[in-house]
């Protein structure tokens, strides 16, 4: 890999798998490395969910039974009418059982970073092949495939499908190129929604201090608001994936990296790095600035 383009598309991965590990190569020639879920983890997660479902059928029951009591006139009912109510239920709890067993699972894990209450609770979370996060069409793909997985009875076939490859994956893994992983809760990005004022170099080296961390506002970058009107959202991604990956790299990696994006971001706006400014420094401040725009 040569140039600063290369790194400018962090959507380009390499990835291979170990035995309960996934390795991912990035653009920028890091290896991130995803502990892989086994099927301890999981079964009690998908348990939990179990639970959480159960839980959920057996307060509608009740419900219906609430509502059913509170109307004996109902039962006295005959003909279309009766018919026709009938049949409006069926729909509806059919509807809700299909929702019930299959939306929990694609829902949740589209719209909750990868993870259902019970992937939660275990820190396991389902992510792409390629290390990124899953979208819809994963998650719908996965769990249409769960009742495949669960045939006989108890997820047999999918136990035996994942037994029977290093990553460890479910038929519906398979399909939808997905892999459940361990959270990595050891590093964490460093931009974070409140922008404090302590440095990324700074974080590395000091002690947390239990003390209230106020947002302020960046001191004067000497970046000119139409230079930076020519960055878009694919570039403020490229700034937090290279603060969600520094924890992982060496000091000298590190400033390679960031000089190679600071490099990349001043030829798109057209203007040279203030001088004296330290390139992560500059990169804290583009995407602080990005972000109070309101357009991210």
């Amino acid at each position: 890999m040569s140039g600063d383009n290369s790194f400018a598309h962090p959507v380009q991965f390499d990835q291979s798998q170990t035995y309960g590990q996934l390795n991912v190569e990035t653009p920028e020639q890091v290896d991130l490395h995803f502990p892989v879920a086994g099927i301890g983890s999981r079964f009690l997660a998908i348990l939990t969910d179990h639970i959480i479902q159960f839980v959920v059928v057996m307060l509608l029951f009740f419900f219906i039974y609430l509502a059913a009591s509170a109307s004996p006139q109902a039962a006295a009912n005959t003909g279309s009418k009766m018919d026709t109510a009938t049949k409006w239920g069926i729909a509806f709890i059919t509807l809700f059982f299909f929702l019930l067993f299959w939306g929990y699972f694609a829902l949740f894990e589209a719209f909750w970073n990868g993870q259902t209450p019970g992937k939660k609770l275990l820190k396991i979370r389902v992510i792409k092949d390629s290390g990124r996060s899953i979208t819809l069409f994963e998650a719908m793909a996965r769990n249409l495939l769960r009742v495949v997985d669960y045939f006989p009875g108890l997820y047999l076939t999918g136990v035996i499908t994942m037994l029977c490859n290093r990553s460890q994956k479910r038929l519906g893994d398979l399909v939808a190129g997905t892999i459940v992983v361990h959270e990595r809760t050891d590093h964490q990005p460093m931009l974070a929604s409140t922008h404090t004022s302590r440095s990324f170099t700074a974080h590395l080296y000091e002690q947390p201090e239990p003390v209230l961390q106020i947002p302020v506002i960046p001191q004067e970058d000497g970046l000119p608001a139409d230079a930076l009107a020519r960055l878009r959202p694919e570039d403020l991604h490229l700034i937090d994936t290279f603060f969600s990956r520094a924890l992982d790299l060496s000091v000298e990696k590190r400033e390679q990296l960031a000089e190679r994006v600071a490099a990349t971001l001043s030829g798109k706006m057209g203007v040279p790095r203030p001088e004296g400014m330290a390139a992560e420094r500059m990169l804290e401040s583009v995407a602080y600035r990005m972000r109070a725009q309101g357009r991210f």
